[in-house]
């Protein structure tokens, strides 16, 4: 991932004919790639938890229930799914802007 933002902060740069220097970010600005991690990072805790919950209804736990533990697995396939149609867009820009002719 780190290295698909660097080409695109580089054709970025380059389009903007400042070849080699980095973009400055504007002030307030949020970082994509951080939003991307963390996004990221609830959807496996999300998945984590879920199975952490089938796994204790399986087991007989009686402070799980199974309509607990069927939400927990729907909320966490949504964001699942969510998090893929996003991934999808993104990559789909990626290869509109790379056969943009300059």
């Amino acid at each position: 991932m780190n290295a698909l933002l660097a080409e695109l902060k580089a054709g970025a740069a380059l389009a903007a004919g400042r070849q080699g220097q980095p973009q400055a970010t504007a002030p307030g600005a949020v970082d994509f790639s951080a939003m991307l991690k963390g996004a990221v990072s609830e959807v496996n805790a999300s998945q984590t938890k879920s199975e952490a919950l089938a796994r204790e209804f399986q087991l007989g736990n009686p402070k799980v229930s199974l309509e607990e533990t069927m939400v927990a697995l729907q909320k966490s396939s949504l964001s699942f799914e969510f998090l893929a149609q996003v991934r999808n867009k993104f990559v789909a820009a990626y290869h509109e802007i790379m056969n943009m002719q300059v």
